[in-house]
């Protein structure tokens, strides 16, 4: 889990990276909330393939209020409340290469309110792997 462990450790910085690391979710999980990070894992193979799915499943897994409206809006509006009480957040999002391929426009849009959350000057860290292969995705950096 080096590269991982690099950016929980502060050696690497915030940021969207593309990890090939074939760890099991619940283990990244362990390592994450170990460190005093918080976690959440998107499973884009079965349940993220579309704008819709996307969005509910970044909602439940970072734990947004009932009042998450579920567009892109209201994503970046409750990606600037994440993390609080945590030295950071990572998302782990496994499978993302599915709604690149199915809207490339949503994907496009999510990458880019990730993104912004990664830097906002917010106090804590966050942090998005894309986890598997894909389309290339210009400006993203590997971990590995």
């Amino acid at each position: 889990m080096s590269g991982l462990a690099a950016v929980l450790a502060g050696h690497e910085g915030p940021g969207i990276h593309l990890w090939h690391g074939a760890f099991d979710a619940a283990d990244v999980r362990h390592t994450v909330e170990h460190a005093g990070w918080g976690f959440g894992y998107v499973d884009g193979w079965t349940r993220a393939d579309s704008r819709s799915a996307f969005l509910a499943a970044v909602g439940e897994t970072l734990g947004f209020p009932d009042y998450y409206g579920q567009n892109f809006d209201a994503l970046a509006d409750c990606l600037h409340d994440i993390g609080a009480g945590t030295d950071g957040v990572v998302l782990l999002w496994d499978g993302w290469a599915t709604l690149a391929r199915a809207d490339e426009k949503a994907f496009s849009i999510a990458l880019s309110v990730l993104g912004s959350r990664v830097n906002a000057d917010r106090g804590v860290p966050f942090s998005v792997l894309l986890r598997g292969d894909g389309p290339p995705v210009p400006g993203i950096a590997s971990l590995d």
